[in-house]
């Protein structure tokens, strides 16, 4: 009788152990989204340089390697507007343009509620509208194509739960390759875009 009592307090032991560790097990994935709004410069071989306005935003799923370090990858929306001037006369610029980064992520605890989140990598990005607006004309897609450039961000948040936080974030990128101008822009321009800061929120829900 008392082996069979030792035996039922071994597996009570054992299991309160396991369901301790299921409870103190972190997910290895997470979503982090992030936007914001800011400014860049639009630089040009030929034509004047100009700045434009910045409302971004981007979706990760983030992969924790260990504690502190992690991969994500996602997508990213970047609507620019401004206004500026060429050979042709003033006007007022438009452009949407998706991104797909590849970045390393940092996770790192600052106090039992507030934590700093971190990341460094580059991206590929597509023009997928771009407008400029003449007094009297609309010049639509001036500039195409794919460029490529590098990017980082910083951002605090508070535990708002086990599994979601949110806060303030800082993210900033520059092109390293050109758009090329197409055969119906007559100011025949190659241009990138550098130092294109922005400050908003992020968030981030542990899968």
């Amino acid at each position: 009788m008392k082996k069979s009592n030792y035996i039922l307090l071994f597996i009570c032991f054992l299991s309160s152990q396991l369901l301790q560790a299921q409870e103190v097990k972190e997910s290895k994935f997470s979503i982090i989204s992030f936007g914001g709004i800011g400014y860049g410069i639009v630089v040009n071989d030929k034509q004047p340089n100009y700045n434009l306005n910045s409302n971004n935003g981007e979706l990760l799923l983030n992969y924790k390697v260990n504690n502190k370090f992690g991969l994500a990858t996602g997508i990213g929306l970047n609507e620019l507007s401004g206004s500026g001037f060429n050979a042709n006369g003033n006007f007022y610029h438009e452009r949407s343009l998706i991104k797909i980064p590849l970045l390393g992520t940092m996770d790192y605890p600052v106090s039992d509620k507030v934590k700093m989140i971190g990341n460094f990598g580059f991206f590929a990005q597509n023009i997928v509208k771009d407008n400029y607006r003449f007094q009297n004309t609309v010049e639509k897609d001036n500039f195409d194509g794919w460029n490529f450039g590098a990017q980082i961000g910083l951002g605090f948040v508070f535990k708002m739960s086990d599994y979601f936080s949110a806060g303030i974030n800082y993210s900033g990128q520059s092109d390293f390759s050109k758009f090329k101008s197409t055969n119906t822009n007559p100011t025949d321009d190659k241009q990138k875009i550098k130092n294109l800061n922005s400050i908003g929120v992020i968030l981030q829900i542990d899968l």
